[in-house]
Order: C-alpha cells, then structure tokens, then sequence
C-alpha cells in the first residue's frame, strides 16, 4: 500500500527558509511524477509545484515561483521543497501527491496524498 509522509513543517516568521520533505512507500518512486499542494484555511486545496519522475523538469504556481524549489532524491524515495522568502499567506497544510502523469498533475492530482504538514508564517 502507497504511503506518502510529509515532515518540516512548523511556525516559521516571514522572510525563513524551512524545507518540507516527503517519504515514500509502497509504491515505484521513480515512476511517479510529484506535487506539492496547500491548503489555506477557509480555501480550496490548489497546486504549489511538481516535478517529473527523474527530476529533469519542474514547474510551480505564479504565487510560489522564484521562491520555492522542487526536488526529489529517487534514491531515498524522497521529494522536497525548499521554501524561501516566506510570507503570511503562505500559511497552509501542505501535501504531497504522487501521479503518473506529470502534464496534468496541476489540476488532476494523482490518488495518492500523504496527510499534510502545516505551515504558519508569522509577520
């Protein structure tokens, strides 16, 4: 059984630099394309970033570009995203999703998604 674990999350003042990283298992890590989305609350769930299943491309939300980086270390079936120049309204639960199909993942997210971190950014 597929199972994504996300960590890194925390009360982090505006303008930090944390990391959030995802685990996961049961499932052919480098054969998936990953995401990572949020949820404010009050919000619906939407598209932070994604990268294909080797790691050669990456794309990202308008909100999020220039200061957030994908990655991913098929080694350690592990995805990352590298979160700079923090701002309130990044506050949100963030998740990571796997999917098959990297070109529609920013709007068809894949079946599995880990439970979440939090974020909250202090001003």
């Amino acid at each position: 059984q597929a199972q994504l674990v996300e960590s890194g999350g925390g009360l982090v003042q505006a303008g930090g630099s944390p990391r959030l990283s995802c685990a996961a298992s049961g499932l052919t890590f480098s054969t998936y394309a990953m995401g990572w989305f949020r949820q404010a609350p009050g919000k619906e769930r939407e598209f932070v970033a994604a990268i294909t299943s080797l790691g050669y491309s990456t794309k990202y939300a308008d909100s999020v570009k220039g200061r957030f980086t994908i990655s991913r270390d098929n080694a350690k079936n592990t995805v990352y995203l590298q979160m700079n120049s923090l701002k309130p309204e990044d506050t949100a639960v963030y998740y990571c999703n796997a999917n098959r199909q990297y070109s529609t993942i920013s709007y068809n997210a894949g079946a599995y998604w880990g439970r979440g971190t939090q974020v909250t950014v202090s001003s």
